[in-house]
């Protein structure tokens, strides 16, 4: 990589590590630290797939209770990073470059909660300090101790980005080319299974029996190769409303057809 792509990807991996926190702006989101990766290191299209991929992956990643979730941040920024070197070291193998940095992101993502641990534990006496700042009412060392905690988020990112930018782009081309066939096809075949692994994920959570006419439609139209993703998107978004529109209706009629209040869920009852 040039010094230049190689400070904007530590800026990128930056707002990463601080988005893991702060979660506004979503730069740790695969979808969109692979792109903006993709995108100063020119390779933009490999990195929207690459964080496409990871992202139908992270959607079942949430912190629950006690239990952290694998760090997203880390698993995008890290194995982008991979997927750039590899391009620039001149892979002829671009499909098998993308599933080597797929596979190569679970185990960075459950590295980087080692990191997150580190962290979380050294938050906790900036912490303390901001207690007693409170009690001397110091807002300003309120806010000094603030922004440090979250940079420090941010250079949990930052610095393993740093150091993986500067291994020679020939020596990933060179282990990505040295992989065993089944090694190689195994990774092939995990990247299909993450993509369909995240799509059964998406239709658990959102599929009943109201939506589901609406997903084989979708399905049925996305066949259809005259339709471009824009067209997709309008007659997804005409779906939308009219299922909004729907509902509200049979609000205002549910309490004197004793319904569901939802009349395609009224319909399908009919044939149960």
């Amino acid at each position: 990589m040039n010094p230049i792509s190689i400070v904007l990807v530590i800026v990128v991996a930056f707002l990463a590590g601080m988005e893991g926190i702060l979660d506004e702006w979503e730069f740790h989101q695969p979808i969109v630290a692979c792109t903006l990766i993709g995108l100063v290191c020119g390779h933009p299209t490999e990195g929207i797939i690459l964080g496409g991929s990871l992202q139908l992956m992270a959607l079942g990643w949430a912190n629950i209770g006690a239990a952290v979730a694998p760090d997203a941040a880390l698993a995008s920024v890290a194995s982008g990073i991979i997927l750039m070197l590899a391009l620039n070291g001149g892979t002829s193998d671009v499909t098998a470059a993308i599933n080597t940095a797929i596979g190569a992101a679970t185990a960075l993502s459950v590295a980087g909660l080692f990191l997150t641990m580190i962290c979380r534990t050294l938050a906790i006496p900036i912490v303390h300090a901001m207690d007693a700042a409170a009690e001397k009412a110091d807002f300003a060392a309120i806010d000094r101790l603030q922004i440090g905690a979250i940079c420090m988020q941010g250079a949990r990112i930052a610095i393993p980005a740093a150091a993986l930018c500067f291994i020679p782009a020939q020596a990933v081309t060179s282990v990505l080319e040295a992989m065993p066939a089944w090694l190689s096809g195994g990774m092939t075949v995990g990247g299909g299974m993450v993509a369909a692994v995240g799509y059964a994920m998406v239709i658990n959570m959102m599929a009943t029996k109201e939506t589901w006419p609406f997903f084989v439609l979708g399905f049925v139209m996305a066949t259809l190769k005259e339709l471009t993703l824009i067209a997709l998107g309008l007659i997804g978004g005409c779906f939308a409303i009219l299922y909004l529109g729907l509902k509200e209706l049979a609000k205002q009629g549910a309490g004197a057809a004793g319904g569901s209040g939802d009349p395609l869920g009224d319909i399908l009852d009919d044939y149960e």
